[in-house]
């Protein structure tokens, strides 16, 4: 039998989603934008998650890279544009674009399930390189509608743990939820050349063991260990994770692409409810 998410369209027409499968919940650290490209051992990984895991009927992306000032926020555009938010790279990752559809009757399901805040409706964002980088490696068709849920600095970290369990019956329906951040992110360290710095390891390590016990308390209250502002001088790559490990329950978490680039960038990834993928 097929489980089916029904919501209205504009002008009053409805839409309807189909998917047999439960999905997984994914959390990538995405790191840089070159990833997008498609030829490393990062976006490799990507590559064989999308091959693994059941095709999504929707996508719900929540990336380090849309932080609003006020509220919160999901696209809820028919076509979402590539947005090319960095600067200085190579001109080729200017020219990339992610021609997947959107879905505004997926954004007013996301409406009515989120009961902790008011989500609003964004016709402007699209999506960034936290998304689009990863999502052309795991489904370079791009025929998977796409949306991104915002994150805000002001509202306090357990606010997304909260949405995150609201969103969870998605995966009955057949929505990929997906975070895309860095359980460490410093740039202001960044070496290319350099090896893994102590501290990045040491908050690496306790972000993995407390995922590994479903210590929620301590992945909420990150900012407690004495090394997190190392870790994130700003907290936009860390949030994330928080929504995906809301919305994955009592699943347990499988790890991938467990390695640190240029000393400061873990790009430790996780994915709850797929089995044994050994990626």
């Amino acid at each position: 039998m097929h489980s089916e998410v029904a919501s209205s369209g504009k002008g009053g027409k409805s839409q309807d989603f189909f998917q047999t499968d439960t999905m997984p919940v994914v959390f990538i650290g995405h790191g840089s934008p070159e990833n997008g490209r498609g030829d490393t051992s990062f976006s490799n990984s990507w590559k064989q998650l999308g091959k693994r895991i059941p095709k999504p009927a929707l996508i719900l992306c929540i990336s380090a890279h849309w932080v609003i000032q006020e509220g919160t926020a999901v696209t809820a555009m028919e076509k979402p544009r590539t947005i090319h938010d960095f600067y200085g790279f190579p001109e080729d990752l200017y020219r990339i674009e992610y021609p997947c559809p959107g879905s505004p009757a997926g954004a007013m399901l996301v409406q009515r399930l989120v009961q902790s805040i008011p989500v609003a409706p964004d016709s402007e964002w699209g999506l960034d390189h936290g998304s689009w980088s990863v999502l052309r490696n795991m489904y370079p068709a791009a025929d998977i509608p796409v949306m991104q849920l915002s994150l805000n600095y002001n509202q306090p970290p357990s606010l997304l743990f909260e949405i995150g369990k609201e969103l969870s019956p998605l995966r009955e329906q057949g929505v990929l939820i997906m975070g895309s951040g860095n359980i460490v992110h410093n740039l202001m360290a960044l070496d290319p050349n350099a090896e893994p710095y102590s501290w990045a390891l040491e908050f690496d390590d306790i972000v993995k063991n407390n995922l590994v016990e479903h210590d929620v308390d301590s992945l909420v209250h990150y900012s407690r260990y004495h090394i997190s502002a190392l870790a994130h001088p700003t907290s936009e790559h860390y949030l994330p994770l928080l929504c995906v490990i809301g919305a994955a329950g009592n699943d347990r978490p499988e790890f991938f692409n467990e390695s640190i680039f240029g000393g400061s960038v873990s790009m430790r990834s996780v994915v709850y409810g797929a089995g044994n993928l050994n990626l």
